[in-house]
């Protein structure tokens, strides 16, 4: 065992409401996990290869990585954000979001859930770009993290804010004696995140091992009320961005623990119980995994951004500087895109952005989904079933590419 449990006894509270068979007093074990700081248990051979392979899979999934292609980063960003969320049960139809997405970004009003799990693409643009560049990965760092994911979240109030109480995982609602796992007491809390952010600082594991254990830990200590695998997961490629391993690439590695969310948490209790080797090799399993999952996706968006090129060059042929080029080289950042954010994705004026938007749509590379002059917006064809399957763990199809004849739209 990774740790210590240490017997506490949940005392009667007569002010709060409970039924009869939760009112008495009872003991539970809260787990005290051992700090990662200066971690230096060995690590097998089956381990040290399976994280061989991982790296090895994210590096080449990185090496194909040129400035033309950063709206490929944030597709991989987006997807591994929502993916996330999925772990934790949120679901939402990918169109339905891309639409909320594109009428936040607008000021628009969008559903609870939604503004939840975009708030967690927040979350994870923080996390990538902001904390894994900065000096050191700080206890204020993480909850800045957590305050972003929160944020759009029906308890909002809790965003930002390491727990003072005692909270656990399974069980009943109304006190931790009979849950799956108790994390640690409060008054350990900022004592291991501040040994779990010392140890991010360190460089002297595989950035894939010390990524695993980071996560592990985090998951362990359960900072917050509520977010906590959220973050947790944004963690994990806080660490990867900083040790230099995913420069421009996340692998989605969420989307490969979602599809098996069961084994994601018996490696997790895994961890805690001693199987450090076990987890390691699980999640460098994921990790490839999800690399090579990438590198599949971003050669079929590619392929598709060539199509819509031949389906505009076909129909309208613009000139070689014009912005309907430029918008189809951002679409895969924007699946789903409006007048505003294409101006500002392109760096055009208003008047030639929406001539593009004209050309694109009558060579039928955007498809209109809102008929109104005001708000319009308009859906990059392929794209989204596309990113369904992505999102699912399915290698990607053929058969859901778009036709390539050119589909013809009234403008």
């Amino acid at each position: 065992m990774r740790g210590a449990l240490q017997r506490t006894t949940w005392q009667y509270d007569p002010a709060l409401y409970a039924p009869a068979r939760y009112r008495k007093a009872c003991a539970y074990d809260a787990f005290i996990p051992e700090p990662i700081a200066a971690f230096a248990d060995p690590i097998s051979a089956e381990t040290a290869a399976a994280v061989s392979d991982a790296e090895t899979a994210i590096h080449a999934l990185n090496a194909r990585a040129r400035p033309a292609l950063a709206p490929l980063a944030r597709l991989l960003l987006r997807t591994e954000s929502i993916a996330s969320s999925k772990v934790e049960g949120m679901q939402i139809d990918g169109r339905d979001l891309a639409r909320a997405e594109a009428r936040a970004e607008t000021g628009g009003k969008t559903g609870p859930d939604a503004r939840e799990i975009l708030s967690n693409i927040d979350a994870m643009e923080l996390a990538v770009e902001t904390a894994s560049s900065s000096g050191e990965v700080t206890v204020d760092v993480v909850t800045a993290i957590h305050r972003a994911l929160m944020s759009g979240a029906s308890n909002a109030k809790i965003a930002g804010v390491v727990r003072a109480e005692q909270n656990w995982i399974g069980g009943n609602d109304y006190n931790p004696c009979d849950a799956e796992f108790v994390p640690p007491p409060p008054d350990q809390v900022h004592p291991l995140l501040a040994d779990l952010c010392a140890s991010v600082a360190e460089e002297s594991l595989p950035p894939l091992v010390q990524a695993a254990l980071v996560h592990a830990q985090f998951e362990t200590i359960h900072p917050f009320v509520d977010g906590n695998g959220r973050t947790g997961r944004a963690l994990i490629h806080v660490v990867l961005r900083r040790r230099g391993l995913t420069p421009a690439y996340v692998p989605p590695v969420s989307v490969v623990l979602a599809a098996n969310k069961s084994r994601y948490i018996a490696g997790l209790t895994r961890f805690r119980e001693g199987d450090v080797d076990g987890w390691i090799t699980q999640f460098a399993a994921a990790a490839a995994q999800a690399a090579g999952l990438a590198q599949s996706y971003l050669e079929t968006v590619e392929d598709l951004q060539s199509t819509w090129r031949e389906q505009l060059r076909h129909t309208v042929d613009p000139r070689a500087d014009a912005a309907a080029w430029r918008l189809i080289d951002v679409l895969p950042a924007h699946p789903v895109i409006t007048l505003a954010v294409a101006v500002a994705a392109t760096q055009r004026t208003k008047a030639v952005v929406n001539q593009a938007l004209r050309q694109l749509e009558q060579a039928g590379v955007l498809l209109r989904v809102s008929q109104g002059e005001r708000n319009r917006a308009w859906e990059a064809d392929g794209l989204l079933d596309l990113l369904a399957d992505l999102e699912a763990g399915v290698p990607p199809n053929a058969a859901r590419r778009p036709r390539e004849e050119p589909r013809h739209h009234p403008t």
